[in-house]
């Protein structure tokens, strides 16, 4: 598995992965359960996804579209 994709947060880390999921690449969410852990604060650096070392090149394409939309698209 890589880590394909660094996220803001664990809800963005999950849309990430059901946009991969949708297009058919199975994903995990890396950090998922550390943000139960620090309670109140502010998450930094834990919400990642990952995929299989095969799916990197397909799984980049696809968040690098979702980067570049824009929402009035």
């Amino acid at each position: 598995m890589i880590k394909i994709y660094k996220a803001a947060n664990i809800t963005e880390a999950h849309i990430v992965k059901g946009m991969l999921e949708a297009n058919g690449i199975d994903a995990y969410v890396d950090g998922q359960y550390l943000q139960g852990g620090i309670g109140e604060l502010a998450t930094m650096d834990f919400a990642a996804v990952s995929v299989d070392d095969n799916d990197g090149k397909r799984a980049r394409e696809i968040i690098a579209e979702y980067e570049n939309k824009n929402p009035e698209d």
